[in-house]
């Protein structure tokens, strides 16, 4: 199924969105409005000729300087159909993007890990903190404007290295967890 067919049966489900067919060698892709974002998923989730019931990815990508500088994309798949979609949304710098966790609840720690990476705001999330990096990073390491010779120290909350006791202890704790269960 190509974009403009699934274009064609989401116009009919979902009123005053202006979906645009995107090039792809590898998937069918969709550029969605970040204000149509959550009914399109529902649509796309729901419908019987579509069902995309399951999000893989969502990750995104930083174009600086042009704007709006981020594209949010959003990886589908269809089983029963056996299809792959791919929507991307616009995002400047500033703008929120809204949660499809409602949706699909995976998009959570998706979604975390988007902001963490990139800094993209996602609108009704209820748990938007770090994921990946440290609680007092500064910045967001995936912009192409971070700066990549950043100095900062070392911080370790847990020793690096085990001793030999602790390390024996470590794997005999291990195989009896192995043999009981």
């Amino acid at each position: 199924m190509d974009a403009l067919v699934i274009i064609d049966t989401l116009r009919a489900l979902v009123a005053d969105v202006a979906y645009e067919p995107g090039t792809s060698v590898d998937a069918t892709t969709i550029y969605v409005p970040a204000d149509g974002l959550v009914a399109t998923c529902l649509a796309l989730r729901d419908t019987e000729s579509l069902r995309f019931t399951v999000l893989v990815e969502v990750t995104a990508a930083d174009y600086l300087p042009r704007d709006p500088r981020f594209e949010v994309v959003y990886h589908l798949l269809s089983i029963p159909h056996r299809l792959r979609l791919r929507l991307k949304v616009r995002a400047g710098a500033s703008d929120a993007v809204p949660t499809v966790q409602g949706v699909w609840p995976a998009a959570g720690w998706l979604e975390r890990e988007v902001w963490d990476m990139f800094g993209v705001v996602f609108d009704g999330h209820p748990d938007l903190r770090r994921l990946l990096m440290p609680e007092d990073w500064e910045g967001h390491p995936q912009r192409k404007d971070y700066p990549v010779q950043i100095r900062k120290t070392v911080q370790t909350y847990e020793p690096l290295q085990v001793t030999q006791e602790e390390f024996r202890a470590n794997l005999e704790r291990d195989r009896t967890r192995r043999t009981t269960h």
